[in-house]
């Protein structure tokens, strides 16, 4: 529970304690009425300005980059999202040793496992914390071949992947519950999604395609959070189309598009004004606006071709969307005709499973016997899969 919270001014910034003495004596004062067992600065702290603020609030105290990490423990499900954690927190701790008690200057003796002559503790808690880092990194990288592996089978698939990207809290999980009937973590907190996640969905004109509801995006990430979860954010990369979900109620919505799209810019999806991945707006939350706002947001949806307004809860405008995410990837699909042998049975299997037939008719005999003559359409992706397709 949030005791209290307040805005304070620093208009120097004090190497020891980041606040003045001033106010460090206030914040004290506001832990002891509030009877407050931890105090959160939205700031970044040095080690050294969060041990001396803990020994004069005499409480625990951590910073920004610190509380988003105790989030992202909690949230961590699969044993990905655990290592990328833990690889984030070790790289957080190993410069902030220095807040240990002072049992951690003593020197070991020059015998043992752990030490050697003359090696100091917080030396040797080092050396294990970049040990253990060294591991992460190497499972991580394990890791990322294994979904580069996926990604590459997926390409080879004919179904097109959507993917959902979006500031934290967005609701881009109850979406994509509301578009698959899946029952995926989704509440009002923060970074409710970290690993993620895939389904499959139906939509106009296409069999199937892939959603995947990725980690939420966030202004002011720490550098050792977007290293350790790049990994997670490359699914973007892989995408057919993006859905870009805004909390459209949110006061700082226009801030936290910016922020998203500095990041999708970071990731090469965006090259200056130019999109390299179609992206649609879907203005969610659409039902939390007041009346007075909320026929002029679904207006100016309307007027813009690449923006839906929607309601992830009640399902509002998601028919919409579901429209206009099948039209864009039937759009470039274009009428192609065939004269494929009879024996090559898969062939024409194929096309029915992945192509919409439009005609299939008998035709010459050739050189491998009886042929078919079928008219499909097929998309490019469609098209270049069949091309490279083995008999």
């Amino acid at each position: 529970m949030i005791a209290d919270s307040f805005t304070l001014p620093i208009r120097d910034v004090r190497p020891n304690t980041l606040f003045g003495a001033g106010q460090v004596e206030n914040i004290r004062i506001a832990c002891e009425q509030a009877d407050a067992d931890l105090v959160v600065v939205d700031g970044t702290l040095s080690p050294i300005q969060q041990r001396n603020l803990e020994e004069k609030l005499a409480r625990k105290v951590i910073d920004r980059t610190g509380l988003i990490l105790e989030i992202f423990g909690e949230r961590a499900a699969t044993a990905e999202g655990r290592l990328q954690v833990e690889l984030a927190h070790l790289d957080y701790q190993q410069s902030r040793l220095v807040r240990s008690w002072t049992h951690l200057e003593r020197q070991r003796g020059g015998f043992g496992f752990l030490g050697g002559p003359g090696e100091t503790q917080i030396e040797a808690d080092r050396r294990m914390i970049r040990q253990r880092m060294s591991r992460l990194r190497k499972e991580l990288e394990q890791v990322r071949k294994t979904r580069a592996l996926h990604r590459e089978r997926r390409g080879r698939a004919p179904w097109p992947v959507v993917a959902l990207v979006g500031y934290t809290n967005a609701g881009k999980s109850t979406l994509f519950n509301r578009l698959t009937g899946a029952g995926v973590m989704a509440e009002d907190l923060l970074f409710a999604t970290l690993d993620p996640t895939m389904r499959s969905i139906s939509l106009p004109g296409v069999e199937k395609a892939i959603l995947s509801d990725t980690v939420g995006f966030i202004s002011d990430l720490p550098t050792q959070l977007v290293a350790a979860f790049r990994a997670t954010l490359e699914e973007v990369t892989a995408a057919d189309i993006i859905l870009h979900v805004r909390d459209i109620s949110n006061s700082d919505t226009d801030a936290q598009k910016a922020e998203v799209v500095d990041i999708l810019r970071d990731l090469g999806v965006i090259e200056g004004e130019d999109n390299l991945i179609p992206i649609v707006e879907v203005w969610n939350k659409c039902d939390l606006l007041p009346d007075s706002e909320r026929a002029d947001t679904l207006t100016v949806a309307e007027e813009d071709e690449n923006v839906v307004a929607v309601s992830a809860i009640t399902g509002d405008g998601v028919e919409s969307l579901v429209a206009l995410l099948g039209e864009l990837l039937t759009g470039q699909a274009r009428t192609h005709e065939f004269s494929i042998p009879v024996a090559r049975g898969r062939r024409i299997a194929w096309l029915y499973s992945h192509g919409e037939v439009l005609s299939d008719e008998e035709g010459e005999i050739g050189s491998e016997g009886p042929q078919r003559s079928i008219t499909v359409r097929l998309n490019p992706k469609e098209l270049g899969q069949f091309e490279t397709l083995d008999d």
